[in-house]
């Protein structure tokens, strides 16, 4: 795969930590992956907190919904504003500071006792979030070495592992012995800034080497604006369609699978871990065969491929429902680092925006999804949500026309 940074900048900083932009540099991709999956297991307390703080509060549907939707607009609407931002001046230690308003917000949902308490506390997540994502997406392309896909999937199954390990950590520990115990989780926060440090520390040496070379080349896309523009009114109808459905399983799969089924909360939490760990899985594998196979192809057979199974799995009985979860979870996690890449690739110059954009979108769409699944939910059954949701995947027919850049010709251009 071609690298989009294709001048030789090599520099040691002063730190011992080394940078060579077409080597990819896996101790950094590890360190960021780890960083990912403290930031998004402590996303995942909210969405395994639902069933917990529905009967705490007497909550209905919708208002669980706006739980979701309150974070999920928190961790959006702030990333391409930071994106933006951080394009122009880059923040080598934004993500620890993301880290800490998430902590702080771990900390007040430990002690909640009202509503509106929750929805502050989840909105400090979120905020946290929103800080963490487009830098550390950065990073993972600056640490790529040219292989943008498997980079991006190494960071995305970090957060994938900490979403799936939220809901199992929940269970075992919140769920037997209350609210409170919400309050363990800060250990996360305190112990992902070893890794987050070690990032910093070697992004600011980065950053000092570029600033010693005046000039560095990008390649970009030989397309007009309007066909790029075009993509990526693709990309975001893709993304639709996928958190869409995605936040279907992660706000009420649990209800689906307590009400259709009779299973306990810890069981239905058992569930949802089948979905999440393969989503775990289905990013890793879909990264690799993206840089392989082309991105717009894995696009492709990711959000359509899923259909015949989401069309199913309303109908089926409990172990079906738990394998066909998984078979969801693995084909539609697949696209996502394919997304964000082929985004990357479009407008190389914007990192930071586009990592944010996306990564905002993708929340956004979640967070509205939820709220009005609820709404939904409430007014016929948590049963019906999913055989409306069902159709999304078909939507996936649009990447047909995404340009295919495996076959496009691309032009260098200079950043200063």
């Amino acid at each position: 795969m071609r690298n989009n940074i294709v001048s030789s900048l090599a520099a040691k900083g002063k730190n011992g930590l080394s940078y060579d932009a077409s080597k990819t540099n896996y101790a950094i991709l590890i360190a960021i992956c780890f960083g990912h999956l403290a930031n998004d297991l402590l996303q995942a307390i909210i969405p395994a907190a639902l069933p917990m703080l529905k009967d705490n509060y007497s909550l209905t549907f919708a208002q669980v919904g706006i739980i979701t939707l309150v974070f999920q607009l928190s961790s959006s609407i702030f990333q391409p504003i930071v994106g933006q931002y951080t394009d122009k001046h880059p923040k080598p230690y934004s993500q620890v500071i993301g880290m800490v308003f998430s902590g702080v917000g771990v900390v007040l949902l430990s002690f909640s006792n009202h509503y509106y308490l929750v929805l502050f506390s989840i909105s400090l997540i979120g905020i946290g979030s929103s800080i963490f994502h487009p830098e550390s997406s950065r990073v993972a392309f600056l640490s790529s070495g040219g292989k943008r896909s498997l980079a991006q999937s190494v960071f995305q199954i970090g957060g994938n592992f900490g979403t799936a390990l939220g809901p199992l950590l929940f269970a075992w520990i919140v769920i037997p012995h209350g609210q409170r115990n919400i309050i363990w989780f800060v250990g996360v926060a305190f112990f992902a800034q070893i890794f987050l440090a070690y990032i910093a520390k070697w992004y600011t040496g980065v950053l000092k080497a570029v600033d010693q070379h005046k000039k560095n080349i990008v390649l970009v896309p030989d397309i007009s604006a309007l066909r790029v523009n075009f993509a990526v009114g693709v990309l975001l109808l893709l993304i639709f369609s996928k958190f869409f459905y995605i936040s279907s399983i992660v706000s009420y799969f649990q209800f689906y699978t307590m009400e259709k089924f009779q299973v306990t909360d810890t069981q239905a939490q058992i569930y949802l871990f089948y979905f999440l760990i393969s989503v775990a899985l289905g990013t890793l594998f879909g990264g690799f065969l993206g840089d392989k196979l082309g991105r717009k192809y894995i696009i492709w057979i990711s959000v359509l491929g899923a259909a015949p199974f989401t069309l199913l799995l309303p109908y089926v009985h409990l172990t079906m429902t738990g394998i066909l979860i998984a078979v969801i979870g693995f084909i539609m996690s697949s696209a996502f680092p394919s997304i964000i890449v082929y985004a990357q690739e479009l407008l190389p110059k914007r990192l930071g925006m586009v990592s944010g954009l996306f990564y905002g979108f993708a929340f956004g769409m979640g967070g509205l999804g939820a709220a009005i699944l609820g709404w939904w939910a409430d007014q016929t059954s948590i049963t019906n949500v999913y055989t409306i949701c069902s159709y999304l995947p078909l939507i996936g027919i649009v990447a047909y026309f995404l340009p295919n850049l495996k076959k496009i010709k691309f032009r260098e251009e200079a950043i200063s």
